[in-house]
């Protein structure tokens, strides 16, 4: 795959200039990427600010380790089940 030339950030500060009033035909053409690259950007990070999409980026990492835990629970309540189920 290749690598990308720009990063998220970059990115958004890209719209950001876009919104401020500059054309985006003259930004494509100043940072050298297709008109429709800019238009795949706006559509993904349109609306963001930097802080957002580092939060973006740590939610699946959170809801990873937040499953990982439910699903510990889940069977140690399953074992103390099995456990408190037997006739002493």
């Amino acid at each position: 795959m290749k690598a990308k030339r720009f990063k998220e950030e970059q990115i958004i500060k890209i719209i950001k200039r876009a919104e401020a009033g500059e054309s985006p035909k003259d930004l494509c053409r100043e940072l050298g990427v297709h008109q429709q690259t800019f238009y795949n950007w706006k559509s993904k990070y349109s609306g963001m600010e930097v802080d957002q999409l580092k939060e973006l980026k740590r939610l699946p990492e959170e809801n990873n380790r937040l499953k990982k835990m439910v699903a510990d629970q889940g069977l140690n309540i399953e074992v103390l089940k099995e456990v408190n189920s037997k006739k002493w």
